[in-house]
């Protein structure tokens, strides 16, 4: 049975989004109100015209307190959730099916994750004492095994895979260069990428995502109530998450060539657009590109290119800023960073700014000339066993 979807039934109306990075002088409660502040006065309304919220946030505090305490919200509800590096996503999934339900008129989607006081230079937290079928391994040594599977079962060999997961960095960082709000603001050329130091496995410290600060929120409303509150809404699509059986690691036929959740969630969500080739319709893609041999595996899960080709693809530049379809124009989270409640709410930032022609000098050329459809990711937990999201906005209802 597949998932019916709410294709133009609701509307972002309204942003806001943080600059995300380490920031020590401000709080998890300084980040919320920020962003919640920004995205409030771009809808033009007032945090009373607020029906009710949705918190996302994996460590940065537990129930809705979190965000009624800072913002003085009054009796309303407040629900604080999660789903691992999907947290945002999971945040705005529920708060327009809230709206499309016809419970509320006004929700608000709103991530926020205060990783730099956790002392820890990675993610924060361990894992408890499990039933031995899970190998006790870093994010960086988990994901690094997508590297030597793919080379070996496409042929591509081990130099010329660097130059792959190079090119993806060194992408990512000269998009996040021009980006304001990102984590990093430098282009990092290939040479210091290709050299960096070895975290795991293949991976240096260039393919591996920031650890930072930062909140995002959104504002929902009803489609035909959307110009009410902006002249250029964006009109949610597809809304797709999906939670695997966790088996890969115990699967003997799991290869760690795919993310197999991630191909059912992009397969609901296009049925849900009516999307038929996502390569040729969307304008621009944010996708998890929390290691850089992920965001490679994605192009083929979420069908850009086909299998065993996305390599060739990224080193013909077609997922750069100016290439046939933009991959991670804002930096994604390797340049933009990664405060795990904010990142898919950062994502849609960025497809706001885009399909509304407001991203300056990153503007993609593909919604000028006509596209008007935007792709978010999020992924969360390891290859073989986890939770997937893939959500669609447009610029335009349906005809």
């Amino acid at each position: 049975m597949a998932s019916n979807g709410i294709r133009d039934r609701v509307a972002i109306v309204g942003m806001g989004c943080t600059p995300f990075g380490e920031h020590w002088d401000k709080g998890a409660s300084d980040l919320l109100v920020d962003a919640t502040g920004e995205a409030l006065t771009s809808a033009g309304i007032e945090l009373k015209d607020v029906d009710a919220f949705w918190l996302g946030t994996l460590f940065s505090g537990q129930s809705g307190l979190t965000l009624s305490r800072p913002l003085k919200i009054d009796y309303k509800p407040v629900s604080r959730l999660e789903n691992y590096c999907a947290t945002g996503s999971e945040a705005f999934r529920n708060a327009c099916y809230a709206v499309a339900s016809g419970a509320y008129d006004v929700a608000m989607a709103i991530g926020v994750e205060k990783l730099k006081d956790s002392g820890y230079s990675g993610l924060p937290g361990s894992g408890g004492v499990g039933d031995g079928t899970r190998a006790a391994l870093t994010a960086p040594a988990t994901f690094s095994l997508l590297a030597p599977a793919y080379a070996k079962k496409f042929g591509v060999d081990e130099r010329q895979f660097k130059d792959v997961i190079t090119r993806i960095a060194w992408k990512n960082h000269k998009n996040g260069a021009l980006n304001p709000r990102a984590q990093f603001r430098k282009e990092v050329s290939k040479e210091t990428i290709a050299c960096s130091p070895i975290v795991a496995g293949a991976l240096g410290i260039f393919d591996c995502s920031g650890v930072s600060d930062g909140s995002a929120a959104a504002i929902i409303v009803r489609a035909e109530d959307a110009h009410r509150y902006t002249k250029h809404p964006l009109y949610v699509k597809a809304l797709s998450f999906v939670a695997g059986p966790a088996a890969g690691p115990i699967d003997p036929g799991y290869d760690y060539t795919t993310f197999p959740e991630v191909v059912a969630s992009a397969a609901d969500a296009y049925a849900q657009a009516g999307i038929k080739d996502p390569r040729q319709e969307l304008a621009m893609a944010e996708v998890h590109d929390c290691f850089t041999p992920t965001e490679l595996v994605l192009m083929e899960d979420l069908g850009f290119s086909s299998r065993g080709t996305a390599w060739k693809d990224v080193l013909a530049g077609t997922y750069d800023l100016d290439g046939e379809l933009a991959v991670n124009p804002d930096g994604g989270l390797k340049s933009f960073g990664h405060p795990i409640g904010a990142s898919g709410l950062r994502m849609l930032f960025e497809c706001w700014l885009q399909l509304r022609g407001e991203a300056g000098q990153r503007q993609i050329a593909s919604v000028g000339r006509g596209r008007k459809l935007a792709l978010t990711h999020n992924l969360g937990g390891a290859p073989g066993e986890c939770v997937s999201f893939v959500g669609v906005v447009g610029s335009e209802p349906s005809a």
